[in-house]
């Protein structure tokens, strides 16, 4: 199978933004050293689930349609997805009147199957192709929800929330039952798991210990949450007698294949210590407005993007990447440009966590990808991207393949 239209392409390291765009998207203050994306006419060679060979028509005009690498995103919940719109509470609340009532229905094994599958089908009709998500605590509903995504052929990766403390009591489980269970879906779906401490106030240091050490032995990738809220981190001190950062620390949780969620309110020498380990941040923006949390300020280590659904109240990373602009710009920089909000959401957000076979459209690569047909004047706005990105419409979506074969 062979496509033709736009391509979507990461940018090379040295190409100059200002001859390549016309534009200087550092203007407004960002990152010069942040991925970019281009646009490329051109074709796609389709064989045996992967990109076979592309060819690139740099003289030939720009025009729909647009072909994308499938949506990465690097945070989102899958039992939350009934809850969206819970508005007006604040995090901790959130958690106890509306989140935990809804994991407490993933009890049922059949409930987290069939709700897995509706996750599924709007993550792929909003082009969102591989994600890092948390399931519940519920060990069997977690294997059913592993078992859906390998059968639907997802590049993605799902953990068992591990929690044994300041929750309800159906939700929590003791540490050495939980890094067991944890421990057999690492040997049953390998890379396809991941060690998912909820966040320092529902665990233990036996937990999150238990977990750092699960997580070596492995080399498994580490899910969890960091600072979202100020109330939040004021509990984890009383809870740990140390700063959010400090407990990770202590118990081995940081390191190049942790991805912790939200950091908005980290100071210096947490985001230096971040930094130093290499510890992604996955910035989720819609969520943080939703909850009341606060905007999440320059962070200059490994940096991905996430839904987080549900607090985070958009599906489509199109639009989650357009908050991700919207909140620098209200937090005075340093603001992204639209080809770095496209590359995040694609090929940033792989490499961050550590999927080296998605986000790209490249030879080897798998055929994750989204054709868009925009019904606005794209090709001759003075920014593309920009038009795209501000002017998003899902229903421009108008196929989402994986690994080769059409999925909408």
């Amino acid at each position: 199978m062979r496509l033709e239209g736009t391509l979507l392409l990461p940018s090379p390291p040295e190409e100059d933004p200002v001859e390549a765009h016309g534009l200087n998207p550092w203007a407004s203050g960002a990152r010069p050293d942040a991925p970019a994306v281009r646009l490329v006419p051109g074709s796609i060679r389709i064989a045996d689930g992967r990109i076979a060979d592309v060819q690139l028509h740099p003289d030939a005009p720009i025009g729909s349609p647009l072909i994308s690498p499938g949506f990465v995103d690097a945070h989102l919940h899958l039992p939350q997805f009934d809850i969206l719109g819970a508005a007006g509470l604040p995090l901790l609340d959130w958690l106890n009147r509306v989140t935990y009532p809804a994991e407490m229905r993933w009890a049922d094994p059949t409930v987290a199957e069939r709700q897995t599958q509706r996750a599924v089908d709007q993550l792929l009709a909003h082009g969102t192709t591989s994600f890092a998500a948390y399931a519940t605590s519920h060990h069997e509903s977690v294997r059913r929800a592993l078992q859906v995504i390998t059968h639907r052929r997802l590049r993605a990766v799902v953990g068992q929330v591990l929690m044994d403390q300041q929750a309800p009591a159906a939700l929590c489980v003791e540490p050495d039952i939980a890094l067991r269970e944890t421990d057999n879906l690492l040997h049953e779906f390998g890379p396809f798991t991941s060690v998912t401490p909820r966040f320092a106030v529902c665990c233990s240091e036996a937990m999150l210990r238990g977990a750092g050490q699960l997580a070596r032995q492995h080399k498994a990738m580490v899910q969890t949450h960091v600072s979202e809220n100020l109330a939040e981190c004021d509990q984890v001190r009383r809870l740990h007698g140390a700063g959010y950062v400090e407990v990770y620390d202590r118990a081995g949780l940081l390191g190049p294949h942790s991805v912790l969620a939200h950091g908005v309110h980290l100071d210096k020498s947490q985001q230096q210590r971040l930094i130093d380990t290499q510890t992604v941040i996955a910035h989720c923006p819609t969520a943080n407005v939703f909850l009341g949390s606060g905007a999440m300020r320059r962070f200059d280590g490994r940096l991905s993007l996430g839904s987080d659904i549900g607090a985070g109240y958009e599906r489509s990373m199109v639009r989650v990447a357009r908050a991700m602009i919207e909140t620098a710009t209200h937090v005075a920089g340093p603001i992204p440009s639209p080809a770095q909000a496209w590359a995040r959401i694609t090929a940033g957000n792989a490499d961050a966590l550590g999927m080296t076979d998605v986000g790209r459209i490249a030879p080897g690569h798998r055929a994750d990808l989204v054709m868009i047909k925009p019904d606005v004047p794209w090709t001759t706005a003075p920014d593309p991207l920009g038009m795209l990105l501000f002017a998003w419409d899902n229903r421009w979506i108008a196929r989402v393949w994986l690994a080769g074969e059409p999925v909408v």
